[in-house]
């Protein structure tokens, strides 16, 4: 049998303890901090129509080009694996109607990207994203910006950058496009292949190369700003100046472009220098969602866990112990016991505690060991003579104190010791 029968596919991991508690704890984090700015979750479908994606995030972008998990299934319709959350979210929204103007949602959950994996870059990945519906408001922008902050902070990330610049208004984005081309066509013949290919299809892409002789290219050119409208730049100018009211260190990439062609005005990304090469984080921008003869505007922005992850665990952010927490462990020392013991366990569950049970009796000094391995912070001790006098043996693991107490005082005893409510 191949060595491999048991693996997950390339790209993709199982996700097991103890590694889970990382994730539940960043996601536990993440829903209490989003719910406290007024975000309420969604659930969108991991499969969706194809032609949402291309309608969304632009035909010539790579992700359509090149990434997108997309098959015919058995009824013939063209669907894809979700390889972002936004687009989906903004079905929704125009699917709804005016109930849901001013609607703040957030998402979390896995995303599919056939492309190579690399650290912190699976084909399935994780993402947990908000979505803040509404016309364009720098405010709005930048209050999007702090609640990312506030949740790497939250998760214990520190060492990041902030970089913002901007796209200009939908209006403003021909301008720009040929602003570039006009920029760049004397210098065509010294990009790289792919540059060339995206001169006339998605220029703008230029500007997020990572190849050296078009980044040496793109730092001689005038800022895609001088392009825009003046009122795009006074919306720019003030998104920056509120940053700074925030507190917020932010600095201003005249070539930063976000991937996708929904985006316009604000756009941001936040590297951290840990993750080497390709030390983007997160990101995010306000958009613009055209289906037909409805839009959507907003703002939002998407994070990838495995790359925060990635980042916490090389700056030593992660917490010390994550490990799941055994209050009350029941020792069973005769089939008799098990039996009644089983109706203590299930009242102490219900009353609230985090309780676990020997299911088989055997001896106590290796059940005991199996407490103290799951890190028991108090041990209840059954065994026959326990149950013709109705007592309980009840045991401070960490004090290493024994007592023999009736049922009453023992659930005071440990709902007063646990804080249990």
């Amino acid at each position: 049998m191949p060595s491999d029968q048991y693996q997950p596919l390339g790209g993709m991991s199982d996700l097991q303890p103890p590694d889970i508690r990382l994730w539940q704890h960043i996601e536990s984090i993440g829903r209490s901090l989003l719910e406290r700015y007024g975000f309420d979750e969604i659930r969108t479908p991991i499969l969706e129509r194809t032609d949402l994606f291309i309608r969304s995030l632009g035909d010539a972008t790579d992700v359509v080009q090149k990434e997108m998990y997309r098959f015919d299934d058995r009824g013939g319709r063209d669907i894809t694996l979700r390889p972002e959350g936004t687009a989906g979210v903004m079905r929704v929204i125009v699917g709804g109607g005016p109930d849901l103007a001013g609607a703040k949602f957030y998402y979390l959950g896995p995303m599919f990207r056939a492309e190579r994996p690399q650290a912190g870059r699976k084909r399935q990945f994780h993402q947990l994203g908000a979505e803040a519906i509404g016309e364009p408001n720098p405010a709005a922008d930048v209050e999007c910006i702090a609640l990312q902050l506030h949740l790497l902070n939250a998760w214990g990330l520190q060492g990041y950058e902030v970089q913002v610049n901007s796209l200009g208004d939908a209006e403003d984005r021909v301008a720009v496009q040929e602003g570039l081309r006009n920029e760049l066509r004397p210098l065509l013949g010294e990009l790289c292949p792919v540059c060339r290919d995206r001169f006339e299809s998605n220029v703008l892409r230029i500007l997020d190369c990572k190849n050296e002789s078009c980044r040496k290219i793109v730092a001689g050119l005038p800022p895609i700003s001088g392009m825009m409208s003046e009122s795009s730049r006074s919306y720019l100018a003030e998104v920056t100046d509120l940053l700074g009211h925030l507190g917020i260190e932010a600095r201003l990439a005249t070539d930063l472009v976000r991937g996708f062609d929904y985006y316009a005005h604000t756009v941001w990304e936040i590297t951290h220098h840990e993750l080497g090469a390709q030390d983007s984080l997160c990101g995010g921008g306000r958009y613009r969602f055209d289906f037909g003869a409805k839009s959507v505007q907003g703002v939002g922005f998407a994070m990838g866990l495995e790359r925060v992850i990635m980042a916490l665990e090389a700056t030593g952010g992660i917490p010390p112990d994550l490990q799941r927490r055994v209050q009350v462990y029941i020792i069973t020392q005769d089939p008799a016991a098990l039996r009644e013991n089983l109706v203590l366990a299930q009242t102490l569950r219900m009353r609230g505690f985090n309780c676990e049970i020997e299911l088989r009796p055997r001896n106590i000094k290796k059940q005991l060991r199996t407490a103290s391995r799951l890190g028991a912070e108090w041990v209840v001790i059954r065994g026959e003579r326990e149950l013709n006098e109705g007592t309980f043996e009840l045991k401070n693991m960490r004090a290493g104190i024994q007592e023999t107490l009736e049922m009453p005082e023992m659930i005071e005893k440990l709902t007063s010791a646990l804080s249990i409510s």
